[in-house]
């Protein structure tokens, strides 16, 4: 039974593998998820199977089915009731779970272990699960928190400076205790030490503003799969070890995308360095030049080419279905239609990327940040819909700006740029966005899936 039991992970494990394979492709994306999905109810089974076959208490199955049903009755309702706009916060009660198993799985084996006989190498790894597990956990539920508007950025220099000494203790702590500084009992140090790592997992989170937010997500997501991992090497789990390593490098990899994308390096953001707003920049007064729906349809209808830059506003609105039958619309017009996605545009990775394929827009009109920018001069319009300090011209050409730096999707390149918004509010950075102010700039106030349906019909008439 044991053989046919490491069979079924190793088949656990290779449809992990498939299922990243397939996600690779957004028209394999959907596939791919269900072979992954169906991977891990493999592995949930054969554990369930591996426990009837071992000498495990009644009390403890109990527990498992219980586990199994509570878990899986919860991730269907949240999964079933979420809208698209609350996806980011999702993901990170869904690493906050991860992270919180972990953590308690390293607490659970540390009451359970006989110190004295315990080997160096399996305590070593119950710490780095516990503190990778706290950290992901806390972290997770103040991203949620902080996206969901209900905890505010907290940049203050006592902040990052008690961040930074948690860490430390951390790392300090576990060394401490091995050379028998700290004269406490394993799992006394291990209640200690999941409450230094919680309190900084809050830390860490707490001075992020809404432009790093998708970086923090994945390596929050790297950092419960590290978690997992560590746990896996404990239990001798090879679907744990394999599904962790897994997410681990994915975060990872990721994370180093999106720093590079936002012109900013790992290190500062493991260090809690994040820039700061200039609190004494005097901003200059902007005159706008408004626009009506009707002056936005008869532009577009003319128009060649046109390229749509979606934003965070566009799944607020939820008008990510109108924005694809606009597209259709101009088609038939013979006009090209192009998304240009900026990397970290959203609250997540891959946000528009996931708005877009749930409107069925196809894959070949999405185009990365740096093509379209290479291509920008040709486009006779630009539809900015939602987004804000993605097309800051501020990030190239002040430094005195929190985006500075940043690299932006060039709208203001293009010959004319319409910006869809509800009001003269800013992004999420907190800046004023210089492209505003251009000439070739023009706004449309309201209410973005509203008047994306005012302007089809209008070109319907045109």
């Amino acid at each position: 039974m044991h053989a046919i039991i490491e069979i079924g992970y190793l088949i656990a494990t290779l449809s992990f593998l498939g299922g990243l394979k397939f996600m690779s492709s957004p028209k394999n994306a959907k596939t791919g998820n269900a072979i992954a999905a169906m991977g891990m109810v493999l592995a949930v089974v054969l554990t369930f199977i591996a426990a009837l076959t071992a000498v495990v208490p009644y009390t403890n199955l109990v527990i498992m089915c219980l586990a199994i049903a509570v878990g899986t009755v919860i991730g269907k309702r949240l999964s079933d009731k979420v809208e698209m706009t609350g996806m980011p916060q999702l993901v990170s009660l869904f690493n906050a779970t991860g992270g919180g198993c972990a953590m308690l799985l390293g607490l659970v084996e540390a009451n359970q272990m006989d110190v004295s006989t315990a080997i160096l190498g399996n305590k070593i790894l119950l710490i780095a699960g516990l503190i990778t597990g706290a950290v992901a956990l806390t972290g997770s539920i103040i991203a949620e928190r902080k996206l969901a508007g209900k905890v505010k950025d907290r940049r203050t220099k006592a902040v990052i400076f008690s961040a930074r000494i948690l860490l430390g203790s951390m790392l300090l702590l576990p060394v401490l205790y091995f050379i028998g500084i700290i004269p406490i009992g394993f799992t006394a140090f291990m209640y200690i030490l999941a409450a230094v790592a919680m309190v900084y997992g809050v830390l860490f989170v707490l001075p992020i503003g809404g432009a790093d937010m998708p970086v923090v997500i994945s390596l929050l997501n790297s950092i419960t799969g590290i978690a997992t991992a560590f746990a896996g090497f404990v239990y001798g789990n090879k679907v744990m070890i394999a599904g962790g390593i897994f997410v681990g490098a994915a975060g990872i990899l990721l994370t180093l995308l999106m720093c590079k994308a936002m012109n900013r390096s790992l290190l500062k953001v493991l260090a809690g360095t994040f820039k700061k707003s200039t609190n004494g920049a005097v901003e200059e007064e902007q005159e706008i030049k408004e626009i009506s729906i009707s002056e936005t349809a008869m532009s577009l209808s003319f128009a060649q080419k046109v390229a749509i830059i979606p934003g965070y506003g566009l799944a607020v609105a939820q008008a990510q279905h109108m924005c694809g039958q606009l597209q259709l619309l101009l088609e038939k017009r013979n006009t090209q239609v192009d998304y240009i996605i900026h990397p970290v545009a959203g609250r997540m990775p891959g946000h528009m990327n996931v708005l877009l394929a749930e409107a069925n827009v196809a894959y070949s009109h999405l185009k990365e940040m740096d093509e379209g920018n290479e291509n920008m001069a040709q486009y006779d319009t630009v539809l900015v819909i939602g987004a804000n300090d993605v097309v800051n011209p501020a990030a190239e050409n002040n430094p005195d700006s929190p985006v500075y730096g940043m690299p932006i999707i060039r709208a203001h390149e293009s010959k004319q740029v319409i910006v869809m918004k509800r009001s003269m509010g800013k992004g999420y950075a907190g800046v004023q966005n210089d492209l505003f102010g251009l000439d070739n700039c023009s706004i449309l106030f309201g209410d973005a899936k509203v008047s994306l349906q005012e302007i089809l019909n209008q070109l319907k008439l045109i």
